[in-house]
């Protein structure tokens, strides 16, 4: 990862028919754009691709879970059950729709731990959102098997692990929505942008609604304008431009896959000499869409050892432990409960706070995380990084 590694001729392709029609919006100017919708391709594509009945487009992955949780009729006072080690978009929209983030802690596959789960399950849990973290699959259908018991619907965030699967099943099919990210730096890039997907036409309806102000995008002899709104939305629309590099990208994403899976076999063959190591459990080896390596040591000292060798012989890995964005510990916004409202919504209600996140409330996350060492592997590894980061590990190996 990311797709932008790739970038070539299909893509410009794409992009330059979408310029010569001079029509950027995903919607209308039917005489003017010569039979070409990139957005709604790129759906049908993605739906095809993933085997899910449905797929709607938004402008980022942040966006795809604010429609994914409109769309499930989650609002103020529910609860919203999601992990510890992720990244802030998935709790930021929690929020944003007035319902509360419920964290739980992860297990070794580096995602939602179902035990967990079942704890942190009140009456008021109206959605659960785990995380397939680093491309590689949370345990779903224990998840799944825990909210069907309890008729609670299930956003999977699989905005990492586009391409991903599970016994050949794609992420994002299991529960009642799956959400993707196309950022600047996921495996498949539109530079913005995410998607929805979905085998519940009702689910899909909404969403494609919520999405575009509430359009109803039936036909009428007042086109667009004359269109009915069912209930209030936001913008969240692709543009033709994002369709169109999308549509060129989900055409390669089996290929980097395979190109991330080879590459990071390189990467582990060489942590695999460190001492004591010990890798994320996976579920699938054969499904992991191989975006990360990530390895882990017996105990917080020998990751620091091993973390401060790496940083000094010039191939630092990631150290989640430190990261302000995916740790839990490291979101002072959100145990602060910082927030630009004068009244302090979400955290407060007239003044008094809703609820206050204990920084100490996941003590097994920061346990596995603070052992956890992370390389992004990249679709191309050029043999000077290639050599640079064996030679780094070897020396770390050594170290302990």
């Amino acid at each position: 990862m990311p797709g932008f590694e790739i970038f070539g001729d299909e893509e410009k392709r794409e992009v330059l028919q979408v310029l010569d029609s001079g029509v950027l919006f995903r919607y209308g100017f039917e005489g003017q754009r010569g039979g070409q919708w990139k957005v709604r391709q790129f759906e049908e594509a993605f739906s095809l691709y993933t085997g899910a009945n449905h797929a709607q487009a938004v402008t980022s992955g942040t966006a795809a879970l604010k429609v994914a949780l409109a769309a499930l009729g989650v609002g103020a006072g529910d609860e919203v059950i999601t992990q510890g080690f992720t990244f802030v978009a998935t709790w930021e929209a929690i929020l944003d729709c007035g319902a509360v983030p419920v964290f739980t802690e992860i297990d070794l596959t580096l995602n939602m731990d179902p035990a967990d789960l079942e704890k942190k399950i009140t009456p008021r849990t109206k959605a659960i959102i785990p995380v397939h973290m680093m491309g590689a699959p949370a345990r779903i259908e224990e998840i799944i098997a825990i909210a069907d018991k309890h008729g609670i619907g299930v956003i999977e965030d699989t905005a990492q692990a586009a391409g991903a699967r599970l016994h050949g099943r794609h992420l994002g099919t299991f529960g009642a929505i799956g959400t993707f990210s196309f950022d600047a730096v996921k495996t498949m890039t539109t530079g913005e942008g995410g998607m929805c997907i979905t085998n519940d036409a009702a689910l899909w309806q909404r969403m494609d609604q919520y999405h575009d102000h509430g359009h109803d995008h039936l036909p009428n002899p007042g086109g667009r304008g004359g269109e009915g709104r069912p209930f209030i939305g936001f913008n969240y629309r692709m543009m033709e431009i994002q369709g169109a590099i999308g549509l060129a990208q989900l055409a390669k994403l089996d290929g980097m896959v395979t190109a991330q899976q080879q590459n990071k076999a390189i990467l582990r063959e060489a942590a695999a000499a460190i001492p004591g190591v010990q890798f994320r459990d996976l579920l699938d080896p054969a499904g992991d869409s191989a975006t990360f390596l990530t390895f882990l040591l017996p105990d917080k000292d020998k990751t620091d050892t091993v973390a401060n060798t790496l940083r000094a012989a010039g191939a630092p890995a990631t150290r989640w432990s430190e990261n302000s964005w995916h740790y839990y510990p490291n979101w002072e916004h959100l145990l602060e409960g910082k927030t630009p409202c004068s009244d302090g919504w979400p955290f407060a209600l007239n003044g008094k706070r809703r609820y206050v996140y204990d920084p100490k409330a996941l003590p097994k996350t920061v346990a596995i995380l603070e052992r956890a060492l992370t390389y992004q592997v990249p679709v191309r590894l050029a043999q000077e990084q290639e050599t640079s980061i064996c030679a780094a590990l070897a020396q770390a190996g050594r170290a302990i």
